[in-house]
């Protein structure tokens, strides 16, 4: 079992900058493939970003190439989404996610809350 706890949402102007933390507990991850995925109102949840814990490799959505960063501190076993140039449409609730790679297997946080005002 993983717990997840996100933090670091927020109300921001468009253009602006936020940065969410994901602090993971409960089991090591070095098998496992962090990810953020986000839900706006009336949406369907999305792919953002996701990053391969043991060697750092990344993938994006193109809707936020080039804008967002994914990242990991293994000393604190935490995931962050550094996220600049935001827009209204970024607006949504966050989602962090952990999964055994080769495996179904996938845990989620609570979410936390992205607002993007133009």
């Amino acid at each position: 079992q993983v717990q997840l706890v996100e933090s670091g949402g927020g109300l921001v102007q468009a253009g602006g900058s936020l940065r969410l933390s994901c602090a993971a507990s409960g089991r090591a991850l070095r098998s496992y493939v962090m990810g953020w995925f986000r839900q706006a109102p009336g949406k369907e949840r999305e792919f953002v970003a996701n990053i391969q814990w043991s060697v750092g490799s990344t993938y994006y959505a193109d809707s936020v190439k080039g804008r967002f960063t994914i990242s990991r501190d293994k000393a604190k076993n935490t995931v962050y989404l550094q996220m600049n140039s935001l827009k209204p449409e970024d607006t949504g609730v966050y989602y962090c996610n952990a999964k055994v790679q080769g495996s179904s297997l996938t845990y989620w946080g609570q979410g936390t809350q992205v607002t993007v005002s133009s």
